[in-house]
């Protein structure tokens, strides 16, 4: 029996030990029991504190290392170059996906009282920046300010270059000796992520019951109706046809993905940050898929931050949404020319809590859209975060599935 489970890639005993905590913590959360909610609260900061504090060097430690040993792994450029077209593609009809359904559902726009009462609700001086400051913001001007930040795509930056440097210096005896001691901090950290994985039960209980008892006391949802259908409706399909359906093109069976998967899929449902899901990402990627440690540590770190399919989505649903309601023409050219922009701004995107809506209010303040929608569709963002950082951390995983059987596959041929 555990020979058929390790060759599977999935551990019943572990299934049924997160399916239990899930519904555990939705009965105790439904209770609405004040000390029991203050506990899970803490347990549920504590965690997600914890995995955002191991997420930056998974990052940093990763893509540095991988690329540090390009010259003796000659497959990375090709990892890089799969990984970078399933990315694309998915992404892409993605925000396809988006348009086609806005499209048959066509929300009605809001009315015009409710749309300057949103303006208010709007966070402050971020209507007011622009793309490119947020692509400013990703180029470092110091060494710490990207980790003390946790900014993910200013420590890819780092990392990249650091691994790059490693490897054009190769022969070096000195620099052999530093990359020893990197791929050693790299084996302690992946040794913490494991311990932290094990206990990853008791933060699933403290997340479900605090997501139960947000939704049973009526602050979860809204009444956007429409467009609630739309962008819930895209990330839906991605998640249960489009990405399936990548994977069974493979050869590849998606509910074993799916499975072995489950920890990283529940953890960014809950944590709404696919850069502070990563170590469990990465960890459930090599345990339970067995994805080659070259192959899951360098995609992986490279998805959370450019493989954003549920934010491409967001962007493109809700973009098409307020400019309609700005009373902006929506035509055929105007549609391809967002489907564009979605993509490019999703790739850019940093894999945080909130980080597509405040990317979709810069680009709606860059065209003089009205964001006062914004602030209407802010109380309800927390489920739609909740689910696209879900779809996003699938993606990532079905496109690391493909690309490994890819590159083992290539190597037996």
């Amino acid at each position: 029996m555990e020979n058929t489970a390790l060759k599977n890639g999935f551990d019943g005993k572990k299934f049924i030990i997160w399916m239990a905590a899930l519904i555990l913590g939705s009965v105790l959360g439904v209770l609405n029991i004040a000390w029991l909610n203050g506990f899970f609260d803490f347990i549920a900061s504590a965690y997600t504190r914890i995995f955002q504090f191991v997420a930056v060097p998974t990052i940093a430690l990763a893509v540095t290392t991988t690329l540090a040993m390009l010259g003796a792994k000659k497959n990375t450029g090709k990892i890089f170059a799969h990984t970078l077209f399933y990315t694309l593609v998915t992404t892409i009809v993605a925000a396809v996906v988006g348009v086609v359904l806005f499209k048959l559902i066509a929300p009605e726009n809001l009315p015009l009282v409710l749309v300057e009462a949103g303006k208010a609700d709007v966070p402050e001086n971020l209507g007011k920046l622009s793309f490119y400051q947020h692509i400013l913001s990703v180029i470092p001007n110091n060494i710490i300010t990207p980790f003390s930040s946790g900014n993910v795509l200013s420590i890819l930056l780092v990392a990249a270059a650091v691994g790059m440097g490693l490897a054009a210096m190769k022969d070096s005896e000195n620099i052999q000796i530093l990359l020893k001691g990197i791929l050693g901090l790299q084996e302690l950290l992946f040794t913490l992520i494991k311990a932290l994985v094990w206990t990853l039960p008791l933060g699933i209980v403290a997340f479900s019951a605090q997501l139960a008892t947000q939704v049973s006391a009526g602050v979860a949802f809204g009444s956007l109706g429409k467009y609630v259908a739309v962008v819930l409706g895209g990330n839906v399909l991605q998640f249960f046809v489009i990405l399936p359906v990548f994977l069974l093109l493979r050869g590849i069976n998606p509910l074993k993905v799916f499975r072995g998967m489950l920890p990283a899929v529940l953890m960014a449902l809950f944590t709404k940050s696919s850069a502070a899901t990563l170590p469990v990402t990465v960890a459930s990627a090599e345990n339970n898929l067995h994805a080659k440690p070259e192959v899951a540590r360098f995609i992986l770190p490279l998805c959370c931050t450019i493989n954003m399919n549920g934010c491409a989505a967001f962007i493109m649903v809700t973009s098409l949404f307020t400019m309609q309601n700005g009373g902006m023409p929506l035509t055929a050219g105007t549609v391809i020319l967002w489907v564009l922009i979605a993509v490019i701004s999703a790739v850019g995107n940093a894999g945080v809590p909130m980080g597509c809506y405040f990317l979709s209010l810069s680009l709606m303040a860059g065209v003089g859209a009205p964001i006062g929608v914004l602030g209407v569709i802010l109380p309800i963002y927390a489920v739609i975060d909740m689910i696209e950082t879900a779809v996003n951390v699938w993606s990532d995983s079905c496109v690391c599935a493909i690309v490994d059987k890819t590159m083992k596959k290539s190597e037996t041929v």
